[in-house]
Parts: C-alpha cells; structure tokens; sequence
C-alpha cells in the first residue's frame, strides 16, 4: 500500500490524522496523563518514550479505546472516537506477548479478523499478509514451531489484515534477545514505510525508539518533555531530562554571558563558547551539555586545536569495548567526564592515571538552563538499549 497525497476533512484536520486533544487519566488522585495534546500524522511511525510509570502505555490504551479518558478528546481524520468501544475503532494492537492462539496454524492466526467480520475468501488476502512479513511458506505451521521473531511477525501480519487506520505497538519487542530485537526493529520499519499505515508505537527503549520512529515524544511524569525527529532529541535536547534519558551527557556548570553569534561561557574560570543556535537557556546559571562520542583527548603537554573548548584531567576508569574506549576523566573541579573514542589506530587505549586535555568543538556543545537536576532522566536500572 503506497503513501498517498494527504487531504482535509470538513472540520479542518488531516484526513487519517491522530489527535489527544488536551487528554488526562486521573486514577484516584494519581494523575498518570496530564492535558497531553498532540497530533499524530497519518503515515508516519510515530514513538511515546519514557520510563516506567511516565504514561506512555496509559496513552496508548486511551487510544486504543481500553481505558477511558478523565478529559479531553481523542479524534481520528477529525472523527470523535473518545468514546467508541474499542472494536469500533479502526485501529489494531500489538501487544508485547503476542497473543496468538495456539491451537490454530499461522494461517488462520492471520485470517481470524477477517473470518470474524465475514470474509469468506481470504487465502489472497492472508497470502500476501505472509509474504509482507517474509512468513510466505509457514501458513500451516503452529505458533509454536516458529521463533519469538516469527511470532511477532505473524502478529503484525494478524493486526495489518484488517487494514486499521493506526496500528498500536505496545513494547512489540521486549520479549525478544537483544540480537533479535534489532533485526525486527530494522523489520517493522520496513513493513511500515511499505504499508504506509500510522504506527504508535510505545517503549521505554531509546535505541528502539531512535531507530524505528520518524518522530519521539518523551514522555515524563504525564507530560510530554520533547518532541522532534531522533537526531532532534539527542543533538539538541531541551531539557537536563532529555539529555540524560536518551543516552549518555555529560552536564557541565557554567555563567553565560550576553550572546552574539555564540554564548560565552565562563566554566571553573576557562572560556568557553557555544553557538547561541544550540542554546536553549533563558537565564546566566547555565548547563554546558557535550555528548562522550564528541569529546576528544590528547596526551598532556600536545597542542589541543584551535577553537575547541578543553580543560585538563586525570585518566580514572578505561574500558575497552570493540568498537570503542570508554574514558571516564576526572577534571579540576572534580567531576569525572565520560569520553567514548572509537578505536581506529592500532595504538592501544590510555591508561588510567595518564594526564590528558578533554576537548570538543563549539559547534557540538549545547546549553540548558540550570534549573533542570544534572541527574533528571538518568537511567538507574537496566539500560538495554541506551544509546551510547
């Protein structure tokens, strides 16, 4: 099914388009939804990130029609479907466990929506389901005779047959090993591109989220924190919260200074400067944001580039990793910075305890106003899936 030219509906919105019109869930006195609005596009792949408890899953059972709403509205292509019953809903779920029968072979997992609604010839149909999921071929096994990833596959082909104007993914992949739930990643978002159908999918995993969505809301304490494209997020994230939940920061401390063309930060008194385009601060008590893979070091007492911001540390921790070293560096005021050098020499890692100057370019710093804890959105339990 090929994407098409979008229109208007009477009431003004995008035909096929998503919205939570100032949506909340009040569950006693615990608010797990908080006047959330935001529009959906229809085609797009579409990710709520956030860890557990943010609201991201309550969302999407509003959505889904399996939770009701304390207030607002929930439209689809301009229709009220706030409070439809979840069967009148165009819209499908898949959900993390699967939910196939088991006593049915694949290809009557696939046809059940259609044998419900009274579809008497559906071998076309249920075929082509199977070749979109590269199953064709394992229509008469059982659920059982197939692999964690073929499973979720017959899922989405289950959940796609009916056509649904939005497709629900609920932590689709969080059954799955780590090696094959970046492949089915990489599939879900060839089905989707191909089939051209909205997908909302939800997780607490940032690499899943960064690979798979074209746009991520995340989602923190009920509220949306930000939304943008994946490299919006990580690059320029808005808030301490953002910076640390997708992936690794390191939060500097810094005074800025009235802005040109860059902010002039003073840090532990060095001169530092960022582009005033990458600062999102309102106010002089600043944090000074650098990603570890854009950090750089040279062995103390070797020039440091012009025009990079750098200061002087002490070599702590060296992990190697394959593909990279991870640093961590201990500076004058005592904070240790994180450091990821991918490993393209034949030189082995640095030791601990070598003297180094840490170093970036302007131009891949950011800052935020310090009113955000440098700790907001640190991930503290298991991080499968962290970006690095």
């Amino acid at each position: 099914m090929a994407r098409t030219a979008r229109s208007k509906d009477r009431a003004g919105a995008i035909e096929g388009d998503l919205e939570l019109l100032d949506v909340s869930k009040q569950f006693g006195e615990h608010t797990a939804v908080d006047h959330l609005t935001v529009t959906i596009p229809q085609g797009s792949f579409f990710a709520l990130l956030g860890a557990s408890g943010c609201g991201k899953t309550t969302t999407l059972r509003m959505v889904a029609g399996l939770e009701e709403p304390t207030a607002g509205q929930i439209r689809l292509g301009g229709q009220d479907v706030t409070r439809l019953k979840p069967y009148r809903r165009p819209i499908n779920t898949v959900f993390q466990n699967y939910a196939l029968f088991p006593h049915l072979d694949i290809f009557e997992n696939v046809a059940f929506g259609l044998r419900r609604r009274g579809v008497k010839d559906v071998k076309a149909q249920v075929e082509r389901m199977l070749e979109l999921v590269e199953l064709g071929g394992y229509g008469a096994r059982r659920p059982a005779e197939l692999s964690g990833g073929q499973q979720q596959r017959v899922a989405l082909a289950r959940a796609l047959i009916n056509q649904p104007k939005v497709l629900l993914l609920d932590e689709p992949l969080g059954a799955l090993d780590l090696k094959l739930r970046r492949q089915m990643q990489i599939e879900i978002k060839r089905i989707q591109t191909e089939v051209g159908l909205t997908f909302l999918h939800v997780t607490h995993d940032q690499e899943e989220a960064m690979t798979m969505a074209d746009t991520i809301a995340v989602m923190n304490a009920g509220r949306i924190e930000q939304m943008g494209s994946p490299a919006e997020l990580y690059d320029r994230p808005a808030t301490t919260f953002v910076a640390n939940f997708l992936g690794q920061c390191n939060l500097v401390r810094a005074t800025a200074d009235a802005a040109g063309d860059d902010v002039a930060l003073s840090v532990e008194g060095r001169r530092w400067a960022v582009p005033a385009g990458r600062s999102s601060a309102t106010g002089t008590d600043v944090w000074v944001g650098v990603r570890p893979e854009k950090l750089r070091l040279t062995p103390a007492g070797t020039p440091v580039p012009e025009g990079v911001n750098a200061v002087d540390g002490v070599i702590t921790d060296t992990s190697y990793v394959g593909v990279s070293t991870q640093y961590l560096v201990r500076v004058p005021w005592g904070q240790e910075l994180g450091v990821f050098e991918q490993n393209v020499g034949l030189e082995g890692p640095l030791q601990p305890g070598a003297e180094v100057s840490v170093h970036f370019r302007p131009a891949h710093g950011f800052v935020l106003d310090a009113d955000g804890a440098a700790t907001a959105g640190v991930v503290v339990e298991d991080q499968v899936g962290a970006v690095a």
